[in-house]
Formats: structure tokens, sequence, C-alpha cells
């Protein structure tokens, strides 16, 4: 009887994990050669394999923000995006908007405007709000409100948030038209 079980087990296939690839990811100015299932996320590859903990794993399913990064200046949500697919590209993470002690003026306007309570979706709500700058899109209170809108703050931090993206706009010679 074992005779038999064993070479049924023979007779099927091998199945394995598939190889894995080694790629080069530009992040924060730095460039990193990881060997990576081709089905990880570049949140993965961000938390897992470089340890860059500062973007956060929120839903999951690109719903709620906690997980946006830079990737050649415009926002997305690194939870929806795999790593293989962002070689080549310019990565930049909440570790990576300071200039040693110097902050990025956004980070500043989040502190002066209290704009974060817990803390754990300001990673993504300061990238996406440098995103939506550089990307030249919110030139009204209700399309930076609409732009923010894929970055859930649990705690509710939202009029905070919004005049801190206001500030930085101002600053950077945008014109708020209400």
């Amino acid at each position: 009887m074992e005779k038999i079980a064993e070479k049924g087990a023979l007779d099927k296939p091998v199945v394995g994990l598939p190889p894995t690839h080694t790629i080069t990811l530009r992040v924060n100015g730095s460039e990193k050669k990881l060997q990576l299932a081709p089905w990880v996320s570049l949140l993965d590859a961000l938390r897992e394999y470089l340890h860059l903990t500062g973007t956060k794993k929120g839903c999951d399913h690109g719903q709620c923000g906690a997980c946006t990064v830079l990737v050649n200046g415009t926002r997305i949500n690194s939870c929806l995006t795999l790593a293989i697919m962002e070689e080549g590209n310019d990565i930049v993470t909440i570790e990576g908007l300071a200039k040693g002690d110097e902050l990025h003026p956004m980070q500043t306007a989040f502190i002066e405007h209290d704009a974060y309570q817990c803390g754990y979706c300001t990673p993504g709500q300061i990238c996406s709000a440098i995103g939506l700058i550089s990307e030249g899109k919110a030139k009204t209170t209700e399309e930076i409100k609409d732009l923010m809108s894929g970055n859930i703050c649990r705690c509710g931090a939202y009029t905070n948030i919004l005049a801190a993206v206001q500030e930085v706009w101002q600053k950077e010679g945008g014109d708020i038209n209400e």
C-alpha cells in the first residue's frame, strides 16, 4: 500500500515557489538591490526588506492611504504596486523628506498646525500633500480636500491637515481660491 502512495506522489508535478528576482530600487536617493518574489508589493519591500517602517500598512487594499509614497514625484498607494514595477523609478518615503535635522516644509507645517493625532496616517498624509502640490492640482480648498480624500485620518485631524497643506501651497507661490 505504501509503495502505491509513493508512486502516486512521484507522478505529481513538483510545485514550488517561483524564482525570486534581483531588482534595484532607488529609494530616498540610494540604490538598493533586493532579491524579491515577483508578487512582493512596494509597501512590503519598503517595510520588510528595507526596514523603512515610516510608511504604514493600513488596509492593504488602497483605500486608506496610509501607505502613500512618492514615485517620480507622484503619490501612489504602495500596497497596490508591485516592487518590481518600480525598478528604475525614484521612490521617496517619509524617511527621505527631511535633510538631516531640517524637516521638509510640509513636515514643519504639520507640526505647526497640529495636523496629527495618533500619527499613524501622518506619513501617508504628508507624502500625499507633497504630491498634490508637486502635481500642481490643488488650487482651491475644495480641490485640496478632494485630492486628500484618499488618505483617511481616523482621529479626524482633517481641518488641521488642510491648514498645513494650504500654508505650504501658499509659501510655494500657490494661490488658494476659495
